[in-house]
């Protein structure tokens, strides 16, 4: 009898143990995929840092280096889209969109087809190949879509039912680490991503952001976006600044974000008959567009534009078209089909703007180039919260803290008056369409 009571113990025990290891490795690989999220975006933006250098370095050498983005831009161009196109459908654009279509998915198919760990190879590298190549694109957006592809595996391998929560949560991990913007990540996911709040995955979300956070923070240090500034309006003219760059900025992100959506409808229909070959041709094409642009503007519209508008918030001037021009090659670089994100060059387009204001009315320049990134970004994605908390992040300007909420509140509302539709969600809708009709495809096939 005690023989018998001391197994029954020690299967018991076995049994505990087991349930033990079986609810928590769930965790461990969700805690892991969190952590992995952090130490990839460091490495992306590595990565990012060096092929903005390397395509400074060839064009600046030989006394006709600077013509020499009108062969690179196009080429680079070319084979990122037909890469892209080819072996990584799905990776082109920012990825944002397609980070939210997935969740909008219930088959798991269709959401592998958005997001995967092939997917976060191409995303990395083809992104890296357009800084490479001068386009006028960022790696905050595809780091989103990386973020969201890896705890979509982490679903997967942890036998985790909560597919739509840790979608957000590896989107709100890579904002988070991209910027290393933590509240902004958080912000970004409840008001972006999913447009309301849950509490069911708020857990998932802090939890991923906090360790994805420490990751990037054991790498890269802690450090603000674009350095630490404290400029707050001192005058009448100043305090005039939030409704021009607010009406401004929200109506220039409004025509930007109307004109992608446009556009991008009839690039689709460009390239319905021979999409393989005709997105390469149009790649050739905006390649070159960008290239010229560059040229154009003395080199400033290549890349992220990151040191022009770092160098705007910390009082330096930019040249009174530079936005404009900034817009452009951002546009080209967009309907180019290659993939790269629109989060930097966004700010970089609003600190242009900015300073070209601040310029005309005479105020200080980094206050004028805050406030223009607050108006056009909130005017371009629709969404205050999510701009004025990045922003915020991003420059540690608290001096400053109630003109950035109004100007981010004026430049969306100002933007809902002239495009009713938020630009990601609008680019997102196409994918979801496109995997409804692969699977009616799918399925009349089948039977």
């Amino acid at each position: 009898m005690p023989v018998l009571y001391r197994k029954s113990r020690l299967l018991r025990r076995s049994r505990v143990l087991w349930g033990s290891l079986a609810l928590w490795r769930p965790r461990l690989i969700f805690w892991f995929g969190a952590c992995a999220i952090g130490i990839i975006s460091v490495g992306f933006a590595r990565l990012a840092d060096l092929a903005q250098r390397a395509f400074a370095g060839i064009t600046a050498s030989g006394e006709w280096g600077f013509l020499l983005p009108l062969v690179v831009t196009p080429l680079g161009f070319m084979l990122s889209a037909y890469l892209a196109a080819r072996y990584f459908p799905n990776a082109q654009g920012s990825g944002i969109p397609q980070a939210i279509a997935a969740r909008h998915l219930r088959d798991p198919e269709d959401r592998t087809r958005l997001l995967s760990l092939r997917l976060v190879f191409g995303k990395i590298v083809l992104t890296v190949l357009g800084l490479l190549s001068g386009a006028s694109i960022g790696r905050e957006g595809p780091t989103v879509q990386v973020g969201a592809s890896i705890m979509l595996a982490v679903a997967r391998f942890g036998g985790m039912a909560q597919a739509r929560g840790l979608i957000l949560a590896g989107s709100a991990a890579g904002i988070a680490a991209a910027f290393n913007t933590p509240l902004a990540g958080i912000v970004f996911a409840i008001e972006e991503m999913s447009r309301t709040y849950e509490s069911r995955a708020n857990g998932l979300v802090l939890t991923a952001v906090i360790l994805s956070g420490l990751a990037a923070l054991g790498l890269a240090g802690s450090y603000n976006y674009f350095g630490s500034t404290s400029v707050a309006p001192a005058s009448l003219r100043d305090w005039e600044l939030v409704l021009v760059c607010g009406i401004g900025g929200g109506a220039l992100g409004a025509a930007f974000s109307g004109l992608a959506l446009y556009a991008g409808q009839h690039v689709r229909r460009f390239a319905q008959p021979q999409p393989l070959r005709r997105m390469v041709m149009l790649a050739a094409v905006c390649g070159l567009a960008v290239a010229a642009v560059g040229i154009l503007s003395g080199g400033t519209t290549f890349g992220t534009g990151y040191d022009q508008a770092k160098g705007a918030v910390e009082g330096n001037p930019l040249p009174l078209l530079f936005f404009l021009e900034k817009l452009v090659a951002g546009f080209l670089s967009m309907i180019s089909g290659i993939p790269g994100g629109i989060f930097a060059p966004s700010l970089a387009i609003g600190a242009g703007f900015g300073s070209t204001v601040g310029q005309l009315m005479g105020s200080g320049i980094a206050l004028a180039a805050i406030l223009g990134m607050a108006g056009y970004f909130s005017g371009v994605v629709q969404a205050p919260m999510t701009a004025f908390v990045i922003i915020l992040e991003m420059t540690g300007d608290h001096e400053a803290v109630i003109p950035i909420m109004a100007v981010s509140m004026i430049g969306y509302i100002t933007s809902r008056l002239l495009s009713r539709e938020p630009l990601y969600h609008g680019l997102s809708r196409v994918f979801i369409a496109a995997a409804i009709r692969a699977r009616r495809a799918r399925e009349l096939a089948e039977s």
